[in-house]
This record gives structure tokens, sequence and C-alpha cells, in this order.
């Protein structure tokens, strides 16, 4: 490798500055030009940036790396969050912007913080790994702030079933293939909250579901507590 990641490196820290401060932009300039017409240009164009990015991933990646179609599966959280979060920024709908907001602010923020990645700037595995998770998160909170989409309490337990269905199929399909999809046969590489987890596989995926149960209710705290100061004013 020319150039291997460095975590909070310059280019790290770029790219976490984006992803941040371009919904809120992209949010801004929607607002400013009260045009339903650009919104949906956004939408589109960031559907389509997804899409593209992943195709061209899967292209150039098998010219570059020698990879098994085992490790190509769709399998990872992270591309069924941009599935997800696509569907919800077409459709408009509540139940599909839940499923995008608890998986893309809780799984896929994780890997933006700290990503299992080995090629670093300007590698174009690089560019690829960070458009894929930041679109997810730009997506997330840009329907956030255009269509004042938010969880409800009831969104905890749906979205977990759903993570319960996801964790069933990835399951199946790394005892399969042996690749560790959604990081169920090990621990990922690189330093995250799963590195606090038992080094005993049977416990260490019984303590996944009690740390992703504790991440959506996390998630979902800052709109309990406005709910609750709300209701204290009335």
């Amino acid at each position: 490798m020319n150039h291997p990641f460095q975590a909070y490196g310059a280019a790290h820290l770029t790219v976490i500055l984006l992803t941040i401060a371009l919904p809120f932009v992209l949010a801004g300039i929607v607002r400013r030009a009260k045009s339903s017409h650009l919104e949906r240009a956004i939408v589109a164009s960031l559907s389509v940036l997804l899409v593209l990015n992943y195709a061209v991933y899967l292209i150039l990646v098998r010219n570059v790396s020698v990879m098994s179609w085992e490790q190509m599966l769709p399998l990872q959280l992270c591309d069924w969050g941009m599935v997800v979060v696509i569907v919800a920024m077409w459709s408009g709908n509540q139940r599909w912007f839940e499923v995008a907001y608890f998986w893309g602010i809780g799984g896929t923020l994780q890997a933006v913080l700290t990503p299992s990645l080995h090629f670093g700037f300007p590698d174009f595995r690089f560019f690829s790994f960070f458009i894929s998770h930041s679109g997810i998160i730009i997506g997330v909170i840009f329907l956030m702030l255009t269509r004042r989409y938010r969880p409800r309490p009831m969104s905890i337990l749906r979205v977990f079933a759903w993570s319960e269905f996801y964790f069933v199929v990835t399951f199946i399909a790394d005892e399969l293939t042996g690749y560790n999809y959604g990081f169920l046969l090990h621990k990922p590489e690189a330093f995250s909250i799963l590195s606090f987890l038992s080094d005993w596989r049977p416990l260490y995926l019984v303590q996944m579901h009690f740390v992703a149960l504790l991440f959506f209710i996390v998630l979902y705290l800052p709109f309990a507590i406005v709910d609750l100061v709300r209701q204290k004013k009335l």
C-alpha cells in the first residue's frame, strides 16, 4: 500500500467535517430556494452517487484485489443502510426513515469515525468507502432537516426487529462463506466500541444485541428530552 490509512489524519478529519457540514449546507440551500424541484434534484444526485459508487467499487476492486464472490456480497449493514436511505428519500415514508436513522447514525457513523480501512487518500478505495458511508449519514440528516422527520418511541422496537432480521441473514452468510460480514465472526481490526466486547464468540454476539439496543436508545434520547421539555411548558 502506497497510501496507508491514517486515522484522524488530515484526510480523515476533512471527511468527518464534510459529513457533518454538507447536509446542513444542502438543507439551507433548499430552504432558501423554497424549491421542491431542487430538493428532488439533491435527492436524485445523492441516490445516483451512492449507487454508482457501489457499482464502480465492485468493478474496480475486482480488478485490483484478488477477491472471491463470497467477499463481495451486499451484506454489510452499510449496504442495507444505503438501500434504506435511498428508499426513504424517494418514498417519503416515515417507517423507512426510522430504519435509515438508526442504522445510518447508529451503525454507519461508527464506520466513519473508526473505519476498518487500510487504504488512505488518494486511493480510490478511500473515496469509495467514505462516499458510501458518509453519503448515508448525509441523506439521513438531510431528511431530518428538510422534511422534519424524527423517530418515535416504537421506532426503537421496529428497527430492532429489522436488525434481528439482518443478523439472521448475515449470520447464515458468514457461516457459509467464512467472511466477516457485520463483524459477526470476530471483532473489526480497527478499534471501535466492539473492541470492548468479549473474545468468546457466543457471548460476543449476545453483547452485540445489547450494544445495538443501547445505541438505539441513546439515539432516541435527544428527541425524548425535547418532548419532555415541551410537555413541561404546556
